[in-house]
């Protein structure tokens, strides 16, 4: 990683993308001035919202920076707010829905270009980015292990968010990268915050 997290400085961030959504409801915005140092350096960050059902997680919505373009509190207020209200996969957040929100904070090393073949990547720990004419697919290192794949799966599905076909990964020209990833998460909502461990299949 660039810089490792605290668990204070984690739970700063979990906290500040809560209030930056309720912020949004007001039409205003979280204040950052209170930011600890190491959130004042660019760094790429996810926000995802999960509703609590049955006692799994539904997803609500995940936006992000892949790249260091921001200072992280400022990006971690600026993709919470769009997870919540912009995600294009999901109407707008609803106010009586945050109740039932679990905030998630996924602080991302920068991308590095590797070969595309399943011994380079790494379950439980990377992310994978797959480029191709024009096409991007991101998925963050949680969603293999949530879901069971192994590295070729991973693949074959970061392909898919790209809109490509499945093996576009084995075809000369595809672009893909990895990234690891801080996972910061309430362990229910608005509760208690804790580091996520992701484990290897």
């Amino acid at each position: 990683m660039p810089f490792e997290l605290t668990p204070e400085e984690g739970t700063y961030l979990v906290r500040l993308a809560r209030k930056s959504v309720e912020a949004g409801f007001e039409g205003g915005e979280s204040d950052i001035s209170d930011a600890p140092a190491v959130t004042r350096e660019p760094c790429g960050v996810f926000v995802t919202l999960s509703k609590m059902r049955g006692g799994e997680k539904d997803l609500r919505g995940c936006i992000g920076y892949p790249y260091p373009i921001k200072p992280l509190a400022e990006a971690v207020r600026d993709v919470a707010y769009a997870a919540a209200f912009e995600d294009p996969r999901f109407p707008p957040l609803d106010k009586s829905e945050l109740s039932e929100v679990i905030v998630e904070v996924s602080v991302l090393t920068p991308p590095e270009a590797i070969e595309a073949k399943p011994s380079e990547v790494s379950i439980g720990k990377d992310g994978l980015i797959v480029k191709r004419g024009g096409r991007s697919g991101l998925l963050l290192p949680q969603v293999a292990t949530e879901w069971g794949w192994d590295a070729e799966e991973f693949l074959c599905q970061g392909c898919a968010k790209a809109g490509l076909p499945q093996d576009a990964w084995c075809v000369p020209g595809t672009q893909v990268s990895t990234f690891q990833a801080i996972i910061f998460t309430e362990e229910s909502p608005s509760g208690a915050v804790k580091r996520e461990e992701l484990t290897s299949c």
